[in-house]
């Protein structure tokens, strides 16, 4: 590399005291890379600002570097492709992207759809397909890599495998328009095209972290020996303005302390988002650079294409940088959606040392000036340093235009974002713009463009591919079945408890620990925790499978003498993620997703406080959910009255609710060990044996009671959602509890027939969703003719009153509401958590075995069974159940 000489201009840079001697140490900087290397100028950088601070000399530099490429033209290489088909492809794919959005809203006028951010990064998606991105054809999944798709890109994707002959041109013609059958989804959606999309990405935020936690869990199969993953890599487009959404960061340290890498983000930084700016006032592009290598990742800035290298060189003086680095975003903005006199008169000739430098340019010449995500040379180059970087993961910031090329239509206005409509003209304009081949009439008609087999374009790009392993998205749901523990083997304790006092956490640990010793299956169980194993009774598991860390155990642990000492591991098995809730449910779906993304399934048990589950992470979970994951999260300390002391921010009265909500989450309640093993039998079977899309969410409590056996007839019920207690009778009122609070309607049944002569009939709901699922369908099949019962219906047929309590605010009995043909009562913890001791807890949130009473006698009254004065003299019994404050005070 040849030094540059002469740096500093005469009157020097603004606040320098002594411009010769900062020539002098410039040069010798130069002098340095030349002679010696960019390794030995680095080391010397280094120690000057080790020694800098040694002397108590604040560092006042800037954490980025200078807004101009990463890699000088040197660096750059010769481009291995054909540019010209290249660029002829990607000129078709922006046509067929542009053409399905806008005939879906010129039919239908309301679908949607997006053009403006697929139009900025299309030169990075074709440089991945044509040289990096590695597919997965053959189905071995050894090489293949994997991609996160920036959302709003979709049709650009959709485009490329029109061209490709995977998609029709029905489908295309079908985009958002899915309800009959053929159609295209909006953003990727791996639940509604399972053998395409691989991960959804259209929650912004999402796409970032569990690209991270997809390279980490890669490294956590190799250094396992479940799975060789060495030369897969993921990639990852995401938007600038995704970078706000806190997810989007949440992982950046951890793939840094953990070396990843095999994982490299590519951010499309068209410095807008939909309403306008990212950084109005600001640049993005310099604060996620300061972001990244502050976290430790390696830095590639790809601002300016290939046409600004003849500037840079002739700036000697840095007048160009320095009015480049004064320039802020909404500015570039509006430079971006204006022409070359537009940026002559209101960017070059601000100053005249500028005006000079552009001089011998005219207009057009400035006009095609382009941004470097918009050339295919820097771009390869970028992503070739990122896939050669060893030791750190890799950020590559590409500086496009949103809109890019449909200046007739909103190149980078404010705009950009909502453009679904063309007209006739402007898309005349797009069609010259990028020399399509296409009659004014077939534009008109918006046809879609697809090369002859035998063109140029067509060879090339199956030969690209094919050598690349393969087209891509592609989703494979093959995978071995693995057989899963009889239930007597892991639950047998539980199933015939006999009266042993335990919770249902420790019942669910002690199940995981046999899980973990079984044959085939131990070896793919993934235990989970954010913070809290020591909490949750599984720090055995410390020493038995060993915490993962990529770098082993370094340090002697301060408990090394305990037979519960902290084990850190290379093939660890437990993943202990610290606090980060979003964390661990990555992990978990990284787990939950290996039998598509590598063959290899898992069973992830990732067990946390229930409170921080749903409530904390529940988009991740919708994200999980269409990502067809399958594994068990255990909420545990569950319920709003069992974690006693705590109150308001721990005590949980919702998950279960919001566990209803997802389509394919079983939601479970079980009270009882047997219920619980059952359970956890029967989803580890579903999910490994049957290969069943779904995911369960079991609530598990830490409150230790006696716990009864559970006859294997009761088995069948016990999934079905709700079983009888005792031998069947016929009750005045029968009873419904489940979790916590069923102990309390059994000790309110009995306090009904002791006191009052009141039978009743008790029932265990290990879930109201599963019940209310099934009363659905039922009611649906009648509706169209079928004549059946559902589970609901047979166990509580008839007029007799039917109280139903739980731990849960009331919205989770009431599931079942519609489907109970008699007077239907709920008692739930509505409100919120309060600080005290479970039984007080339980008083306050009238929830207790006196409130149940309560609430039966008052329907025995409404329903005409029983006079007034009862009620008051059970009120007047039960003082301590009464007269509690609204539960919103």
């Amino acid at each position: 590399m040849v030094a540059m000489m002469n740096r500093v201009p005469e009157d020097g840079v603004p606040g320098d005291s002594d411009p010769g001697e900062t020539a002098e140490w410039l040069d010798a900087l130069d002098s340095t890379l030349q002679h010696c290397g960019a390794e030995r100028a680095r080391f010397l950088l280094e120690q000057l600002e080790a020694h800098a601070r040694e002397l108590g000399i604040e560092r006042g530099t800037p954490a980025y570097s200078a807004y101009r490429n990463t890699l000088s033209v040197e660096q750059q290489g010769a481009y291995p492709g054909d540019l010209e088909l290249e660029e002829r492809i990607t000129s078709l794919l922006r046509w067929n992207a542009l053409a399905m959005v806008v005939r879906a809203n010129h039919a239908y006028g309301d679908l949607g759809g997006h053009i403006a951010s697929y139009a900025s990064a299309a030169e990075i998606f074709e440089v991945g397909f044509q040289h990096f991105f590695r597919g997965d054809s053959g189905g071995a999944r050894r090489d293949a890599d994997l991609v996160f798709f920036q959302p709003h890109s979709a049709p650009g994707i959709y485009a490329r495998a029109f061209l490709e002959g995977r998609l029709s041109e029905a489908q295309l013609a079908s985009y958002r328009q899915e309800v009959d059958g053929g159609g295209l989804c909006s953003y990727p959606h791996p639940w509604l095209m399972p053998e395409f999309w691989q991960f959804p990405t259209g929650s912004m935020g999402i796409g970032p972290l569990n690209a991270v936690y997809q390279a980490r869990f890669m490294r956590y199969l190799q250094h396992r020996g479940l799975a060789e993953t060495a030369q897969r890599h993921v990639w990852g487009v995401f938007g600038d303005g995704e970078m706000d959404e806190p997810e989007s960061i949440a992982g950046l340290t951890l793939a840094a302390r953990e070396q990843l890498d095999n994982l490299t983000f590519i951010v499309n930084c068209n410095l807008q988002r939909l309403d306008g700016p990212v950084r109005g006032n600001g640049q993005i592009i310099q604060e996620l650079e300061a972001l990244f290598s502050g976290a430790g990742w390696n830095v590639i800035k790809v601002l300016w294409g290939s046409e600004w290298d003849a500037l840079f060189a002739r700036d000697t003086e840095h007048v160009l940088l320095r009015q480049l680095a004064a320039t802020p975003d909404g500015q570039f903005q509006t430079l971006g959606a204006n022409d070359g006199a537009y940026n002559l008169e209101h960017f070059f000739n601000q100053q005249p040392a500028l005006q000079k430098l552009v001089e011998h340019m005219s207009s057009a010449e400035i006009n095609a000036l382009k941004r470097g995500g918009h050339d295919f040379r820097k771009l390869y180059a970028a992503f070739a340093a990122a896939r050669a970087c060893k030791g750190r993961p890799t950020v590559i910031l590409a500086k496009t235009k949103k809109g890019f090329g449909m200046s007739a239509a909103g190149e980078s206005r404010m705009t950009a974002h909502q453009a679904k409509k063309l007209d006739v003209q402007a898309l005349l304009a797009f069609r010259d713009r990028f020399h399509l081949p296409l009659s004014d009439a077939q534009v008109e008609a918006l046809e879609f463009y697809r090369p002859a087999e035998d063109s140029r374009e067509m060879r090339y790009l199956r030969e690209r591919r094919a050598a690349l392993g393969g087209t891509l998205p592609i989703r494979r749901a093959q995978a071995p079945t693995i057989p899963v523990p009889s239930l007597q083997t892991m639950g047998g304790f539980a199933v015939q408890a006999e009266g042993k006092e335990m919770s249902t956490t420790m019942a669910a640990v002690r199940m995981l620990a046999a899980w973990l010793k079984a044959p085939q299956l131990g070896a793919r169980v993934v235990p989970i925790v954010a913070d809290e194993a020591r909490t949750f009774g599984m720090a055995s598991l410390f020493r038995q499978i060993g915490i993962y860390s990529p770098h082993g155990q370094r340090y002697e642990p301060e408990d090394a003498s305990s037979l519960l000492s902290y084990k850190e591991a290379r093939d660890g098995q437990l993943l202990e993620e610290g606090i980060t809730e979003a964390g661990a449910i990555s992990s978990w779906v990284a787990a939950a997703t290996s039998y598509a993304v590598h063959g290899e399934p898992m069973l992830p048990v990732y067990i946390y406080y229930s409170m921080f589950g749903f409530q904390r992470v529940g988009d991740l979970i919708w994200a999980a959910a269409d990502q067809r994951a399958r594994g068990l999260l255990l909420g545990a300390t569950a319920g709003r009255t069992t974690l006693g002391g705590e109150g308001l921010q721990h005590q949980d009265g919702s998950s279960l609710v919001m566990a209803s909500m997802v389509p394919n989450c079983r939601a479970w309640e079980p009270c009882f060990a047997g219920e619980l093993a059952v359970i956890l039998e029967h989803a580890s079977r579903r999910m490994l044996v049957e290969q069943v899309d779904e995911f369960h969410y079991v609530a598990v409590m830490n409150e230790s009671y006696p716990h009864p056996s559970l006859p294997q007839a009761l088995h069948a019920d016990v999934l079905r959602g709700m079983y009888r207690l005792g031998e069947p009778r016929v009750g005045q009122v029968r009873l419904l509890g489940s979790g916590a609070i069923l102990r309390e309607v059994m000790a309110a049944a009995e306090l009904l027939a002791q006191d009052w002569g009141i039978d009743s009939e008790v029932f265990s709901v290990t879930s109201f969703s599963e019940l209310a699922r099934e009363a659905r369908d039922v009611q649906r099949a009648s509706r169209l003719g079928a004549d059946q019962l559902s589970h609901v219906q047979r166990c509580l047929a008839g007029r007799a009153p039917v109280i139903a309590a739980t731990d849960y605010v009331r919205a989770w009995p009431q599931l079942i509401a519609e489907y109970v043909p008699a007077p239907y009562v709920t008692l739930g913890t509505d409100g919120f958590g309060r600080s005290d001791t479970r039984q007080q807890l339980r008083r306050f949130f009238e929830v207790d075995r006196f409130s149940v009473v309560l609430a039966s006698v008052h329907s025995l009254v409404m329903n005409g069974e029983l006079d007034k004065a009862v009620l008051a003299e059970a009120l007047e019994r039960y003082p301590a159940a009464a007269g509690q404050a609204p539960w919103y005070s």
